[in-house]
Parts: C-alpha cells; sequence; structure tokens
C-alpha cells in the first residue's frame, strides 16, 4: 500500500490512515473480535513467552495478548549503574546523530527533529540541536508498555496530533519523515537533578501508528501498582511502566543533547555491518542495521559536561549476545 496506494489511490491512502479506519475498524477487526479464544500455542507462535507473563489465564483476545503485563522485574533486569540509559520498550533500535560531523550523522532520514518536537515547543529545539538520537520499533508482537529510559524531573509534556501511517521500514522508507507525521506524546526530562542518570535533557518521543488507538500513560513505580498521568514537576524513575501502546505498531524516539550520551558499542558496529542488507538500507541506500533491545537493558552511557563518562560506567559493558535484525 505503502508503495503504490499513496500515489495512485490518494484518497484511499488517506481514508486508511485516518483516526477511524485505523483506530477503529482494523483495530477492531484484528484485535477485539472474539473468533474464538487464543490458545496457547497460537500465542507462543507470536513469540509471546506466557511465563513473563502476569495473569495469562485472563487472555481471551488478542487486545489482552497484546496489553499484556510481564514480570519484568524478574524477566528484564536492569543494571545498576546510574548513569546508564535504558531502552524504553522490547524493540529494535537504530542510533544516530543530528550532528553533520558525526560518522553516524543520519539527519533527516527518518524525521526532522523540530518537526517531531512541534512547532508551538520552539524553545526545545536548541536543546537538541546538533544532538543524538535513538529510534525503537516495535512490532505487534512485543510487550508494548514503555518503560522510563532515565531518572529526572519532567520539564515538559505535551501530545501533537498526526496521523497514523505505519512505521514499519516498507513504509518509512516511502513516506517522508513519518515519525515526525503521526500523531505523539512527547515527555521531555532533566536528568541533570539530584537522583538523575546526568545525561542532560532527554526527550521521549511515543509515536502511534497504524491501529495504534491511544497511548495511555500509567507511570508506575512499584510495578504496575497505582499508575498516574505523567505530568510536569514530577520526579520518574529510570526503567519503571510509563505508558501503554494500544493495538498495532508503534515507535519511541529518544533525542538526546549533543554530546551527553555514550551509545553501546555492539550498537554502533551491528549499525554500520558491512555486507549486510536490512530492509532500511535498501532504503537509505547504505548499511542501517537495527539491534534487538529489551526493555531496561544499557543502550548507552552518560558524558559529564566536561566530556568525560561519568565515573561507573564502561562505554564497552555492553549485552555482547543482543542480535541484529534484517
Amino acid at each position: 500500500m505503502y508503495s503504490s496506494a499513496r500515489e495512485n489511490a490518494p484518497r484511499l491512502f488517506r481514508a486508511v490512515t485516518s483516526a477511524r479506519i485505523s483506530t477503529d475498524l482494523l483495530a477492531f477487526v484484528k484485535f477485539d473480535a472474539k473468533i474464538g479464544l487464543p490458545t496457547k500455542s497460537l500465542i507462543e507462535s507470536f513469540g509471546v513467552k506466557l511465563r513473563e507473563c502476569l495473569n495469562p489465564n485472563e487472555f481471551t483476545t488478542l487486545r489482552k495478548v497484546f496489553e499484556r503485563r510481564i514480570k519484568y522485574w524478574d524477566c528484564r533486569p536492569m543494571s545498576v549503574g546510574v548513569s546508564e540509559v535504558v531502552s524504553p520498550a522490547d524493540s529494535k533500535v537504530i542510533v544516530g546523530s543530528l550532528n553533520t560531523t558525526s560518522d553516524i550523522f543520519l539527519k533527516d532520514k527518518f524525521f526532522h527533529y523540530k518537526e517531531l518536537l512541534g512547532s508551538d515547543r520552539k524553545r526545545w529545539f536548541d536543546s537538541f540541536h546538533a544532538g543524538d538520537f535513538a529510534v525503537f520499533r516495535l512490532t505487534p508482537e512485543k510487550y508494548h508498555y514503555n518503560h522510563t529510559p532515565v531518572s529526572g524531573i519532567v520539564l515538559d509534556y505535551y501530545e501533537i496530533s498526526g496521523d497514523y501511517h505505519s512505521c514499519n521500514p516498507s513504509a518509512v522508507v516511502n513516506i517522508v519523515t513519518p515519525f515526525s507525521k503521526n500523531r505523539r506524546i512527547v515527555t521531555i526530562i532533566d536528568s541533570d537533578v539530584a537522583g538523575g542518570t546526568g545525561v542532560g535533557i532527554v526527550a521521549m518521543v511515543e509515536v502511534v501508528a497504524l491501529m495504534i488507538g491511544d497511548i495511555v500513560q500509567a507511570y508506575s513505580e512499584y510495578r504496575y501498582d497505582d499508575p498516574t498521568p505523567v505530568t510536569p514537576g514530577m520526579f520518574v524513575q529510570k526503567g519503571v511502566p510509563k505508558s501503554l501502546y494500544r493495538p498495532g505498531s508503534s515507535t519511541d524516539v529518544l533525542l538526546f543533547q549533543r554530546g551527553r550520551i555514550k551509545f553501546c558499542s555492539d550498537l554502533m558496529e551491528n549499525l554500520r555491518l558491512s555486507g549486510v542488507t536490512s530492509r532500511f538500507s535498501e532504503g537509505f541506500g547504505k548499511p542501517l542495521v537495527e539491534t534487538e533491545v529489551t526493555v531496561r537493558s544499557t543502550i548507552g552511557y552518560a558524558i559529564q559536561r566536561s566530556g568525560q563518562i561519568s565515573a561507573g560506567s564502561s562505554a564497552n559493558n555492553q549485552s555482547s549476545h543482543r542480535e541484529i535484525h534484517l
């Protein structure tokens, strides 16, 4: 559809990516219709590990499977390193830079960062000029709770209206900057505070996609208990549930200030693997290989304002077993 219908049948394309069709009709047909209960074998064929799940006996529809909660405190361990930045989701990640002098410069490949943040929040533009970013792509079988990537104080929180384009690679390489066109929620966190991660100001952008009906904010410091909305002024702890995507595919984007994060070396090495063709590299004409990451796993380390990696961190101490995704 994204390679042909957009140009040859634009009215169809606009209809399918509208909120009514995407979040109401398509989501209902795929996730809510009770055409037989999901069986254990069917659920596990999606790659869902039932032993990780809380209350798997309640999986009476695919929506409930999609919106599952897991025992993340047991099955998604997190490093105790204060200055480590963690993945916000079970996902496939690509890291890049907005700095033209960087060897991982990927400006405008996935988004215009000013458009991504929204034209009415210009005060944040300078913070992320020439900074770094990470794009986390969640496919439908993934655990779809987002977790906080850093600890710090919420400076801003807002929603930007938009469409429901797919975040699948075939769509990303066929339409211009889909991440900054879709409906999204932006959370700005200052981690340079007492008890914070110390990686500067971080923007967490939650991007809806095809069939995503909503992003439910459900910040919970202890497991999934007492979920609360995210609001400016609150302190958020790293690695705890922040929000839930409704069924479909979706994407998280993290923006970092220039010179404040050192990405794990395996993410950098995988990104530029020679002789490997991914669905992204086919479209962009250069190696762009995703790495499979789990929520709460380390993706990088804070760099102090002096330019030194924060004490107690090792930029080479990453998960060497993480797999690339083609």
